[in-house]
């Protein structure tokens, strides 16, 4: 009997433990919590992996058992096993070494078992030379050549005269590219002129009297402005060529730990240091200026090198103009769908079809933005007002407006529920209240609906916001590129050119991580860039969640 009862007592508790709740509270905590802690390993490995990235370490020179040498720096370290004869597996430490210099190895990275090493120094005036192309180079300054004169006394010294040359050089390449922009505006004229005369020998007007006319004309004014400017152009190009000939005679003698010698012109050089003199001061401060380069510069080296600004530019710019055209539609359908449409089977057909729109894969809008945006709308467009450069498209083709139309019309389903939701949580009291007083439908929309629904309308934005700032599929088809030469906006009137290819954050992230023909090396980027791209969402969404809890504070204390 006392068995029983107590049994009854146990399912008696359990069952209350049910009905009050507290499983389903624990799991729900749990699930959050693991939820979290997801998210935090994820940003944790993207910092460790990225932020060390730009630190300068030190560079060891390893004297090998077989009396080779090799010199870089120490990226990792590893076991692996190695099978003897008698079947046995010992364990050996090895090292993953950046020896650089792969224009003369053909590699950048080579392991190294420690039981072959038998010296590691750290050589004081071991140098990194970070170069345009071919990545860095690791070896020891011998000479420096400054046209005529030759350093080539000691290390110190020559060291001391290599900073002297990259200034000097860097002042030389600032005197050159005033004299190619100034040859640029020069010819710019006579390019245009040529660019028409040329248009018009292909166009079927040429053989009429007028397009005789024409053909003339420009033909003329050609040869009037070519002798206009060739004195001009005469004095520039030659005293360029004089700037390219002290340019070539400006470089480093280097050598490497096994002896190769190479001679680096000093305009293929970004940056020299040596690592193993450099207190933790002058390495922090090398890591601001990397870090600085990273987010203000244009990327080098087949995206692996350099910085990402046109990238960091492009997603702010597509965000923005994406958020420009998503949250008005979204607003107006919303409002649509519950103050005007007549509610029934079709509105909620068509909230069901908004609904599923927003689990469409988006490479199908991406698709849909080719055909409809870029071919359709675009190619209309330069039929209508860009004739004089056709074949060559400017509408017709992918670009940053496409783009952005495209993403918002991905985001668009987000809007629209939430602002939907945001106007189903204004009191009916405000609308009846302001419809008593004699206010139309639309003033009691405009004055009482839309800035009460305000806080569900941003809430949509930040939802899009952060969808759109991290989709790439949709991109690569309508307008995003490895690599943009200029920026969408520019001093060039109109400013905005919202016709131009873009770069993309997330795209980078792409071609970098599996397209870059050295993805070991470009590793610590993709972590990087994926890193600046959370940034981003992050900032921009902080923003809008920022403006969004003001406006509801806001409205909160206006209705008391």
């Amino acid at each position: 009997m006392n068995e029983i009862k107590q049994k009854i007592s146990t399912n008696s508790r359990i069952t209350y433990f049910k009905q009050k709740g507290d499983p389903y509270i624990f799991a729900t905590g749990l699930g959050l919590v693991v939820s979290l802690a997801m998210v935090a390993f994820i940003f944790i490995i993207i910092l460790t992996k990225g932020l060390g990235f730009f630190w300068p370490r030190n560079v060891h020179l390893f004297t090998l058992k077989s009396g080779n040498q090799l010199l870089g720096e120490i990226w990792d370290k590893d076991t692996r096993y190695q099978q003897l004869p008698d079947g046995k597996e010992i364990k050996i430490k090895e090292l993953k070494l950046k020896i650089g210099n792969r224009d003369i190895y053909g590699l950048d990275f080579k392991w190294i078992d420690l039981p072959e090493i038998s010296r590691d120094t750290q050589p004081p005036f071991a140098t990194v030379i970070e170069r345009m192309e071919y990545g860095n180079f690791y070896g020891f300054i011998r000479a420096v050549h400054l046209g005529e004169q030759v350093v080539d006394s000691s290390e110190e010294a020559i060291f001391h005269a290599a900073r002297q040359a990259k200034k000097k050089s860097r002042e030389l390449e600032a005197i050159i590219a005033q004299l190619e922009k100034a040859i640029h505006d020069l010819t710019e004229p006579l390019s245009v002129l040529d660019r028409q005369l040329s248009l018009l020998e292909i166009s079927p007007d040429k053989d009429t009297p007028a397009g005789q006319k024409k053909l003339h004309q420009l033909r003329k004014q050609i040869d009037s402005l070519e002798m206009a400017i060739s004195d001009e152009y005469s004095r520039l190009e030659n005293e360029l060529a004089q700037r390219y000939a002290e340019r070539e005679g400006l470089y480093l003698v280097m050598e490497t730990a096994d002896g190769h010698t190479k001679n680096i012109l000093l305009k293929d050089i970004v940056r020299f240091y040596q690592p193993n003199r450099m207190s933790r001061w002058q390495k922090a401060a090398h890591y601001a200026a990397k870090l600085w380069e990273f987010v203000s510069a244009n990327p080098r080296e087949a995206n692996t090198e350099g910085g990402v600004f046109p990238a960091i530019f492009g997603t702010v710019l597509m965000v923005i103009l994406m958020s420009i055209a998503v949250v008005p539609f979204g607003v107006m359908a919303a409002i649509y769908l519950h103050e005007y449409a007549p509610q029934g089977k079709i509105v909620r057909l068509i909230r069901l079809s908004v609904n599923n729109l927003a689990g469409v894969p988006s490479i199908v809008y991406g698709v849909f933005g080719l055909g409809f945006f870029i071919y359709m709308v675009g190619g209309s467009i330069d039929q209508l007002f860009f004739s004089n450069k056709l074949p060559e498209p400017t509408f017709g083709t992918g670009g940053i407006l496409w783009a952005s139309l495209t993403l918002a019309l991905l985001t668009l389903p987000v809007v629209v529920v939430a602002t939907e939701e945001g106007i189903m949580a204004v009191p009916r009291a405000n609308k009846e209240g302001a419809l008593a007083l004699g206010a139309t439908k639309w003033q009691m929309i405009r004055k009482i609906v839309i800035p009460n629904a305000m806080p569900g309308i941003l809430t949509g934005l930040i939802l899009a916001i952060s969808r759109g700032a991290g989709e790439v599929a949709p991109l690569m088809i309508t307008g995003v590129v490895k690599l943009a030469p200029s920026l969408p906006i520019d001093g060039t009137f109109p400013f905005l050119h919202l016709d131009r290819k873009f770069m993309h954050l997330g795209f980078h992230i792409y071609d970098v991580g599996f397209q870059s023909p050295n993805v070991e090396a470009a590793k610590p980027m993709v972590y990087m860039t994926a890193l600046l791209l959370i940034l981003i969402v992050v900032v921009l969404n902080v923003l809008a969640i920022y403006l969004r809890n003001r406006l509801r504070k806001k409205y909160k204390m206006g209705a008391f």
